[in-house]
């Protein structure tokens, strides 16, 4: 993965999506024109965190490099040296994935 020259502000973070699986667990080969974009990805960015009502700065729960799941809808897809990536407030995260 490249380099990006993007850093987002505030509570976003930038997720690079996770490959699809291609067939189901019964061997199954699922056609492009079936597949749902998935909602698991890789953080590659976060901002300095989210600013509370009295003006202080909240870290973010998430860390570069973390697994994560996210929500279907409410992310901006951005296109960067050719990769495509999606930009997104932290409470869109749904949670961290662990191994």
């Amino acid at each position: 993965m490249s380099k990006l020259n993007i850093r987002p502000l505030h509570d976003r973070v930038i997720v690079k999506r996770l490959a699809e699986e291609a067939k189901t667990a019964g061997g199954i080969i699922i056609p492009d024109s079936a597949k749902e974009k998935p909602t698991e990805g890789e953080v590659v960015s976060v901002g300095n965190g989210a600013i509370t009502p009295d003006g202080t700065i909240r870290p973010l729960a998430v860390k570069v490099g973390d697994k994560v799941l996210f929500e279907k809808w409410g992310a901006t897809e951005i296109k960067m040296n050719g990769e495509e990536y999606l930009v997104m407030n932290e409470d869109k995260v749904i949670a961290i994935l662990t191994a």
